[in-house]
């Protein structure tokens, strides 16, 4: 996460991609407001330029609810989602690890391997937030099984946003 300048009260905090699944030499990075979680928040998205205003997501959305791998939005003139003009189908499968969990490094070894095994793309974010591409027609079930005991353990947090 970056802190930046503030434009109000709060000082602006941009959450970044480390390694988004979609990087390319032309990528074109974009903001989605995060404030009505947390006052002064924005997510970094990668994304495809497809018009001056419209843009194809290349990453995984971490924290920005109702957005996906491969959605089509459009941006205001301070660079921040605005709106979603085409849903892609994807849905992601977001996993917050609880950092004082005493198993937390096995729990992320073991959903890092799950999600190798099953050739799903993902994000981490500081070893701690796990973010699936779930690609139209794929079966979480799997995926679920695994997470289902962890959450119950108290290791994790799961959702899945499409």
């Amino acid at each position: 996460m970056e802190s930046g300048p503030s434009s109000g009260r709060h000082p602006i905090t941009i959450i970044t991609h480390e390694d988004p699944i979609g990087r390319g030499p032309t990528n074109y990075v974009i903001h989605a407001d995060l404030s009505d979680r947390q006052d002064g928040w924005r997510e970094q998205l990668w994304t495809r330029q497809l018009t001056e205003d419209t843009f194809e997501v290349a990453c995984l959305p971490f924290f920005t609810y109702g957005i996906c791998y491969r959605d089509v939005v459009t941006i205001d003139s301070n660079h921040l989602v605005n709106r979603v003009v085409r849903k892609s189908g994807h849905r992601t499968l977001r996993v917050a690890l609880v950092a004082e969990h005493a198993d937390r490094d096995q729990v992320h070894e073991l959903l890092h391997g799950k999600a190798v095994d099953a050739g799903l793309p993902h994000e981490w974010l500081q070893g701690t937030y796990l973010a699936v591409d779930l690609p139209p027609g794929s079966d979480e079930a799997p995926f679920v099984e695994a997470l289902e005991p962890l959450a119950q353990a108290g290791a994790l947090h799961w959702e899945i946003d499409s």
